[in-house]
């Protein structure tokens, strides 16, 4: 898992607000999701993620494999989890076709995706972070398998902190 080429892709995630470029791929019959940045801003964030999957464990949050240093920037290799995000937020437009389904499932199903979020923010107070940018395009839902998992929390950070910037990243959505 060295060499994970964007040409190789099976999906691409190329329009994203964060800066970023994501795509899945397959390497020896196992399927990685690849971030990297594409600006100044998403390099930076791509280093907090780093530094925050290596202080935060928690089953639900999906910790990257493999963070490779690039000359461009870190690149943040993830084992892939079938599912769908709750809010698929680009530059330009949000699809939130997989919110309003889940929002159709069950109370019980409902209440134990919201009971992991909030167990999963014990584990990152716990740690010393506090969350930014959370909202529900972090929200990775599987239907199938009715799991819920933590993506995209690239903007957490250890806290108390001093924002460096005029508002909170993602606050414009």
């Amino acid at each position: 898992m060295v060499d994970l080429p964007l040409a190789s892709a099976f999906t691409v995630f190329d329009d994203q607000d964060s800066g970023c470029l994501s795509y899945g791929v397959e390497d020896a019959g196992r399927r990685w999701f690849v971030k990297k940045a594409t600006s100044v801003q998403a390099r930076l964030s791509l280093v907090r993620a780093a530094h925050f999957h290596t202080a935060v464990q928690h089953p639900a949050i999906i910790r990257p494999a493999r963070v490779l240093d690039r000359p461009d920037g870190p690149v943040l290799v993830y084992p892939w989890h079938d599912g769908t995000v709750l809010n698929q937020a680009t530059r330009h437009d949000s699809n939130r076709a997989a919110l309003a389904r889940f929002q159709q499932l069950p109370l019980p199903e409902v209440e134990a995706a919201v009971t992991t979020i909030l167990d999963a923010h014990v584990a990152v107070t716990a740690a010393g972070y506090v969350a930014l940018d959370l909202y529900d395009g972090c929200f990775l839902y599987d239907f199938d398998s009715r799991r819920l998992w933590l993506v995209d929390l690239d903007e957490y950070r250890p806290g108390p902190f001093t924002l460096d910037a005029d508002r909170l990243p993602g606050s414009r959505r």
